[in-house]
């Protein structure tokens, strides 16, 4: 049986409020680099110019990079720990700025966005809560805005090995840190055709990027 929502929540905020100082590590695999590279060029290349709510911030290590491209930035998370060592990156408060948030529940004041940036968040989204997220996301955009996600493909060898998967399709992985401590976290590897499937309601257009370690998806609302 799955976890109720709730529960699913806070493994995954005790998780990476575990895990905030240690985050970064996994972008040093040196067999990702050259994706991340061109991950690096690209995603901000597709949000320039544009006010954009970043979902899921955490440390603020692709904020540094929409920062150099986009008017300004509004990275959310729910974890204060990420969040402090975010803020303690010295991004230029004239255009970035940090907030407290459920990327289910995202606040009415933060108001209307052109832009939308999601990394390695759709891949925690329980498959029963993905329309759930996508809405509460499309009520922070306005006509005409543009969304990235970017997520993880499985790679043997690479990725960190599927623990088990529950009746709904979606798939766990068992993590150890630094500190000895053990997490049980959700994990999804989708599909082109799930993804598309999942956000055609929610799309003018779509474009889908395979590279060996990564995809991007991005979307343009009607």
């Amino acid at each position: 049986m799955r976890p109720p929502p709730d529960r699913d929540d806070d493994a995954l905020r005790r998780y990476y409020a575990a895990r905030a100082r240690e985050y970064e590590s996994i972008y040093e695999k040196p067999e990702r680099q050259r994706d991340l590279r061109r991950l690096e060029d690209e995603v901000p290349a597709r949000l320039a110019g544009r006010r954009v709510l970043e979902i899921a911030c955490g440390t603020g290590y692709w904020t540094r990079f929409l920062a150099q491209a986009a008017a300004r930035v509004v990275g959310v998370d729910a974890s204060v720990q990420t969040l402090e060592v975010a803020r303690a990156k010295g991004l230029p408060q004239d255009r970035v700025e940090f907030r407290l948030a459920d990327a289910y529940a995202l606040p009415d004041e933060l108001g209307l966005f052109e832009g939308a940036f999601a990394g390695f968040w759709w891949s925690h989204v329980p498959r029963a809560r993905q329309a759930e997220f996508l809405a509460c996301l499309d009520r922070r955009l306005g006509p005409g805005a543009r969304v990235t996600l970017l997520d993880n493909l499985y790679v043997a060898g690479s990725s960190t090995p599927v623990a088990g998967t529950d009746s709904e399709g979606n798939s766990w992985q068992r993590r150890r840190l630094a500190d000895g401590s053990e997490h049980r976290v959700l994990k999804n590897f989708p599909t082109e055709d799930e993804l598309r499937g999942a956000i055609a309601p929610f799309a003018a257009s779509m474009d889908y990027v395979r590279l060996d370690y990564f995809w991007l998806f991005c979307w343009t609302k009607p």
